[in-house]
């Protein structure tokens, strides 16, 4: 096999391969003898089909197989060898393929076009300066965590009269024009209502400051314009929304007022696990702590955001577009040329900041452990059980449940992707200035507007 490669320009080269019947025989023949022991063909015994009739079964079809595979290898091999980068796929060229005739050539010419990854270099220094906005933590923060808290595991209580926010059960009836229960109307005996859902103000303050017992009339339709309200609200079907009457007369059964936790040692508990959390300056503690972890994780979003988009700015980089364009054309489903070019800047911009980062990681001889894996899944998955209320539940749990994660090859790629995105970013860290800037969570919100 000769493998050689003509460069067009700095960006683009073609890899022109030739192969040879005993490039690929030897392969084929050991396939067909495979076929061969376990062909089950009618008139003849297993395993003692003649050869020819095999070949002419499947010699063809195992033959371009096994040369595909051959070529493919080759070419892989030829790359690393050579330590050629390049960006996409070898691209068969169409008019080669068109041309052979595998029923009566052995010997093969194939030609691949070749999209080259750029030569650059990133001229980032200590003159170059990023703001880190570490944001203070105000009341407000405070306040919403606690509430957030306190609401989460709140409960429900029985009521004597109702409020805005309460919900209420009862009896729903349709009445006539003259307000005379319709015997064929479409009624409930069991719906709920939440109070403040309700559209219509006039027919909100109708339903507040009611009894157990107490009837409300109202247009349901101006309380509920929604049609899938009403229908969820009398348990039908849209289709029988036609048929249902515009007045009714809601009998209250039921009051039902949420009540937020009480802040104390059975909310701790609830929260921290038994004893973590005993005093309520504990308690104020572990929110600052937990408000801190949060706007930090923000802090350094929006830092690696700004190294990120610093790095693509600097660095000059030429792309060979017109290659990129015909091979995310022939790997992108149902993709049109229109979209490749709509989309074309973003996946140069994503792939300009991918070369970064891989040349940075090179530099730097950035690595990534088995223990890091770990810890980082262990850290994702801490956050993903806080999300479900899920504080404490043990190291051993945590740590079973990264192993699985792990154990999923697209789980564990993402998780490697974070980890070599951090390490970037604290090597970006050492090459630029980090200007710290304190910040309210005000102005932190009107950097990204």
């Amino acid at each position: 096999m000769i493998i050689t490669k003509e460069n067009i320009d700095d960006l683009n080269a073609v890899l022109n391969i030739q192969i040879e019947k005993n490039d690929y025989e030897e392969k084929v023949e050991s396939v067909l003898k495979d076929y061969r022991k376990k062909a089950n063909i009618k008139g003849f015994r297993p395993g003692m089909v003649p050869i020819g009739v095999i070949r002419k079964m499947y010699g063809k079809a195992v033959k371009i197989e096994e040369i595909n595979k051959t070529v493919s290898e080759s070419i892989h091999k030829y790359l690393h060898d050579e330590k050629i980068d390049i960006l996409g796929d070898p691209m068969p060229k169409t008019d080669d393929i068109q041309n052979i005739d595998f029923d009566l050539q052995d010997d093969f010419k194939f030609s691949f076009e070749l999209g080259l990854a750029p030569v650059f270099e990133i001229p980032l220094d200590k003159k170059n300066k990023v703001s880190r906005y570490i944001i203070a933590i105000d009341d407000k923060m405070k306040n919403d965590y606690i509430s957030n808290y306190t609401r989460r595991f709140g409960d429900f209580i029985n009521a004597e009269i109702s409020e805005e926010k309460d919900i209420i059960k009862g009896k729903l009836e349709a009445l006539d024009e003259n307000k005379n229960i319709l015997a064929d109307g479409i009624s409930t005996d069991d719906t709920s209502i939440a109070i403040d859902i309700i559209k219509d103000e006039e027919i909100k303050k109708a339903f507040i400051e009611k009894k157990i017992n107490e009837t409300i009339d109202f247009n349901l339709r101006k309380a509920f314009p929604d049609d899938n309200e009403i229908a969820g609200l009398l348990r039908i079907d849209k289709e029988q929304l036609e048929k249902v009457s515009d007045t009714y007369r809601f009998t209250i059964k039921e009051i039902s007022r949420f009540r937020p936790a009480e802040i104390g040692t059975e909310l701790f508990n609830k929260i921290y696990g038994e004893d973590i959390v005993k005093t309520e300056e504990d308690f104020n503690k572990k929110i600052e702590e937990e408000i801190n972890v949060s706007l930090k994780r923000e802090s350094d979003y929006k830092l690696m955001h700004d190294l990120k988009e610093l790095a693509i700015e600097k660095t000059e980089m030429k792309f060979p577009e017109e290659f990129l364009k015909k091979w995310l054309l022939n790997v992108t489903e149902k993709a049109s040329p229109e979209q490749i070019d709509k989309e074309f800047d973003s996946f140069r911009k994503d792939l300009k900041w991918q070369l970064i980062k891989n040349k940075i990681a090179k530099e730097t001889d950035i690595k990534i452990t088995e223990e890091e894996l770990q810890k980082e899944a262990e850290i994702i998955t801490r956050y993903q059980f806080s999300q479900y209320g899920l504080y404490y539940a043990t190291d051993e749990q945590i740590s079973n449940y990264a192993k699985e994660t792990l154990k999923r090859e697209d789980d564990a790629k993402r998780i490697a992707d974070k980890i070599l995105d951090d390490k970037v970013l604290d090597a970006l860290k050492e090459i630029v200035k980090i200007e710290d800037k304190n910040v309210t969570a005000e102005e932190f919100n009107k950097l990204f507007e």
